[in-house]
C-alpha cells in the first residue's frame, strides 16, 4: 500500500511539473518572462547594456555610469499590458503595450536648449563642449517624469517545441529604453 501511495504521489507530481512547463511555454509567457528580466534588472540585460556602453566613445566613464543608472531606472519602472497573441504554426506575434519614461523627449528638449543657448556649452575655441552638453542632457533625462506608451509586436519562433522570442529589432529596443523617435 505504501509503495502504491508513493507511486501515486510521484505520478501526480510529474503531471504537475509537466503541466507547469507547458503553461510557461506559450508565446505570451515567453514575452512576459523577457519583460520581467528588464523589470528585475536581470544580469543578462544589465550585461548587454554594459557591453553597449563599452563601445561608446562619446561619454566619459562617469557619464556611462549615470546612463547605466538611468536605464536601470527605466527598466524597473517599465509597465506593460499584453494586448493580443496570434499563433500561426511555428511563428507567433505577441502585441504588447509598454509604458516607459519619455527619455526621447528629454533628449529633444536638450537639443533644442543647446540650439537656443550655444554659448552656455562652448569651450574656449568656440566649439560645443560635448562633456558639458552630455552632462546637461543626462541631467535632463534624470529629471524626466513624463511617460510615453508604445506598442511592440514581439515575434517568436517555435524551435523543438519551445517558443523563443526572436532577437529584438533596434526600434523595439529603443521603445523599451524610451528613446524611440516617432
Amino acid at each position: 500500500m505504501k509503495i502504491k501511495n508513493i507511486l501515486l504521489i510521484f505520478l501526480l507530481g510529474l503531471v504537475l511539473v509537466t503541466g507547469c512547463d507547458n503553461l510557461m511555454n506559450t508565446p505570451t509567457k515567453k514575452v512576459e518572462n523577457l519583460l520581467s528580466k528588464y523589470q528585475k534588472n536581470d544580469e543578462v540585460v544589465i550585461n548587454q547594456l554594459g557591453d553597449t556602453l563599452l563601445s561608446d566613445t562619446v561619454l566619459s566613464v562617469s557619464q556611462k555610469d549615470k546612463y547605466k543608472e538611468l536605464m536601470e531606472r527605466q527598466y524597473k519602472n517599465l509597465m506593460y499590458t499584453v494586448k493580443n497573441e496570434a499563433i500561426d504554426g511555428k511563428t507567433a506575434v505577441v502585441e504588447v503595450e509598454i509604458e516607459v519614461y519619455d527619455y526621447n523627449k528629454a533628449i529633444v528638449n536638450s537639443e533644442n536648449y543647446l540650439l537656443a543657448n550655444q554659448g552656455e556649452f562652448q569651450d574656449e575655441t568656440g566649439n560645443v563642449d560635448t562633456t558639458k552638453y552630455n552632462d546637461y542632457k543626462l541631467n535632463a533625462i534624470s529629471d524626466m517624469k513624463d511617460r510615453v506608451t508604445y506598442t511592440i509586436n514581439f515575434t517568436l519562433s517555435k524551435v523543438d517545441e519551445e517558443w523563443i522570442v526572436d532577437d529584438l529589432t533596434e526600434a523595439e529596443r529603443m521603445k523599451i529604453h524610451g528613446l524611440y523617435a516617432y
